[in-house]
């Protein structure tokens, strides 16, 4: 846990008083959850947890859809390598199978790099919100 202190000027200032005090504290927690709170895909309560999942897992039905540009692709392995992935891709769960429609660059990245396993922010949804992502 981290406590601080901040100082801001006050609205209406006197002579002896020409600041107020603001504490404020923070704790760390998972994935930004609330503390206490469970983020469990199987449950479906609550929104999009991060988790790995092997990139053979995740159907990528409108990969063929248009080509990656290769330095964007060049250069995330090349950040891969170095500082690992950032930003986790987006993946639907439906009916225990997962389904990425946004990552491609990232998703490549790892594949190139011979990866098994990608972090994404997996969200449950029904058949019908995957029928509006194959529009």
């Amino acid at each position: 846990m981290a406590s601080f202190v901040l100082h801001l000027p006050a609205a209406t200032a006197t002579a002896t008083s020409r600041w107020r005090s603001l504490s404020v504290s923070a704790t760390a927690s998972s994935n930004g959850a609330v503390p206490g709170r469970s983020q469990n895909v199987g449950q479906g309560k609550g929104g999009p947890v991060v988790v790995e999942l092997p990139l053979d897992k995740i159907r990528r039905p409108l990969m063929r859809t248009r080509a990656n540009d290769p330095v964007k692709v060049k250069d995330l392995m090349d950040s891969i390598q170095e500082i690992g992935l950032q930003v986790p891709i987006d993946v639907l769960e439906v009916d225990g199978v997962y389904y990425g429609f946004s990552g491609c660059h990232r998703y490549e990245a790892h594949q190139r790099l011979g990866l098994p396993m990608i972090r994404c922010k997996v969200r449950k949804a029904t058949k019908e919100t995957l029928r509006h992502h194959l529009r």
